[in-house]
């Protein structure tokens, strides 16, 4: 039998995928926030106030997400993380995932949380289909871990969160370290540590500017290149292929360790080429990139019984190029206040 009879039929006859953007990237990858709320209120994230949360009714309900989902897959979409806000606020979390993991096509569901609300419900979304776990940590020390959440108490759930989510059998265990110059950032060794003893993939983040952090992101930002020297202070380090993901990091080890330590630099080595996902917010807006004013709107169509297929196309098209952050400045942000109004 040829090869050429081999392939599908679609193949066969030369179809083009439906989800690729006009520069021809492979959109497989759709991050679903299901809310805007978050128990914590990290510095680098969400004003200390908060912010106006959205009404009930402006956000999709969970058979309006799994309808969106489903139609995304019909036109190639394969992999799905849930996010928020913070998606464990959201009441009964497992059932969408249930939902999600029903639909064909869909070949993987991740989960990214701060772990506070984990430990009661790991083994239920283990069961329901969340097949791995992005757990965002900035500090290995109590009181500081509360300065950087704005919460008491902060270090101690996350923990057992993470305790949690290796006792169901989640795999991989990412932590994310958002880096931070003079507050986290004499931790670095501490992080890396967890991934020679534990199979743990810590991967370090470099600050992204919102309008609620442009101090910050100015005044204490961190390459990733600098954490992966402070790294080699306490080991060699080689490149490896990380974990499996959707991700852009790019993954070292120390020789014989157990997990690996990542880098993920959207400011110092952009790495929008390879860019593979869109966004939908908590309020069914449909973007194809985190940053910037570019959104299409899918849930009153939706409500609405209509076809919101032209609709993602449409978006798929307008994906820019790359974002247009500036470290220290709004511009490029889209007047984007805090990361949780898009999904982070």
């Amino acid at each position: 039998m040829s090869m050429a009879t081999t392939l599908p039929a679609a193949a066969r006859r030369g179809a083009v995928p439906e989800m690729v953007d006009g520069f021809g990237r492979s959109i497989e990858y759709l991050r679903i926030s299901v809310t805007d709320k978050c128990n914590l209120r990290c510095v680098y994230c969400m004003p200390e106030e908060g912010l106006p949360w959205l009404r009930k009714s402006e956000i999709l309900d969970y058979e309006e997400i799994a309808e969106i989902v489903r139609v995304m897959a019909g036109m190639g979409l394969k992999r799905l993380r849930l996010t928020g806000g913070e998606p464990l606020v959201r009441k009964d979390l497992p059932r969408l995932v249930a939902m999600l993991s029903r639909i064909p096509g869909i070949e993987n569901i991740a989960l990214s949380t701060n772990a506070v609300l984990l430990a009661p419900v790991a083994a239920a979304l283990k069961e329901a289909g969340v097949d791995r776990v992005n757990i965002s940590l900035d500090s290995l020390r109590p009181e500081r871990a509360d300065v950087i959440a704005r919460r008491p108490g902060t270090l101690a759930r996350v923990l057992a969160g993470l305790d949690a989510a290796q006792a169901v059998g989640f795999d991989p265990i990412k932590i994310n370290v958002v880096l931070m110059r003079g507050e986290n950032d004499d931790e670095i060794a501490d992080f890396a540590e967890l991934a020679r003893d534990r199979p743990f993939h810590v991967r370090f983040i470099e600050v992204m500017p919102t309008e609620s952090n442009l101090e910050l992101s100015a005044s204490n930002f961190l390459s990733c290149d600098e954490a992966l020297e402070a790294v080699r202070q306490v080991g060699s380090l080689e490149p490896v292929p990380g974990p499996p993901g959707n991700g852009p990091a790019r993954y070292f080890s120390f020789p014989n360790a157990r997990g690996t330590i990542g880098v993920i630099t959207p400011m110092s080595h952009n790495f929008c080429d390879r860019c593979n996902r869109m966004r939908l917010t908590a309020d069914g807006q449909l973007r194809p990139c985190l940053f910037g004013t570019i959104q299409t709107p899918l849930r009153d169509p939706l409500r609405q019984g209509g076809d919101i297929r032209p609709l993602i196309r449409h978006t798929l098209r307008i994906k820019p190029e790359k974002h247009l952050l500036v470290q220290g400045s709004s511009e490029g942000s889209g007047g984007l206040i805090a990361l949780s109004q898009t999904g982070g």
